[in-house]
């Protein structure tokens, strides 16, 4: 099976040593999204602002490599200030409402920049049939 990584072109990718992002088959990793662009922070001091506008960007990346937010599985939230945790569900919700991805919201101490309130992190898996929601009571059968 074929590795594609995507690059952003960030000088500190090679740093680092990580990718954008990393294709393999029909599954992609999204590595951690910050609000920024080519100015610095966007919507600093906005939590909602800047999920909106990393989800937004995730999805550009997403396109380039053939996927598409409807073949998000799981999403990872790493938050300054889980306190404002409704900011960033209100706009996870927006995009996600219908997917409904394994997700899941830490709080961290700080980001590599202290304007960064949010990163966000994606699996996508492309080909996956539609979303089928079991309740609690089906997810109990399922166990026996």
């Amino acid at each position: 099976m074929e590795r594609i990584i995507y690059s952003s072109g960030a000088p500190w990718e090679n740093i680092v040593g990580y990718s954008r992002a990393v294709q393999v088959g029909n599954h992609i990793e999204v590595a951690g999204t910050v609000a920024s662009d080519e100015n610095g922070v966007v919507s600093k001091g906005d939590m909602y602002g800047q999920t909106h506008f990393i989800i937004n960007k995730i999805a550009g990346v997403l396109e380039k490599a053939g996927f598409s937010l409807s073949d998000v599985v799981r999403t990872r939230m790493f938050v300054t200030d889980i306190s404002r945790w409704e900011e960033v569900g209100k706009a996870h919700g927006e995009f996600f409402k219908d997917i409904k991805p394994a997700t899941s919201m830490i709080e961290v101490k700080g980001l590599i920049d202290p304007g960064y309130l949010i990163e966000i992190e994606v699996t996508a898996i492309k080909g996956v049939e539609p979303t089928i929601e079991r309740t609690r009571m089906q997810m109990w059968n399922l166990n026996s």
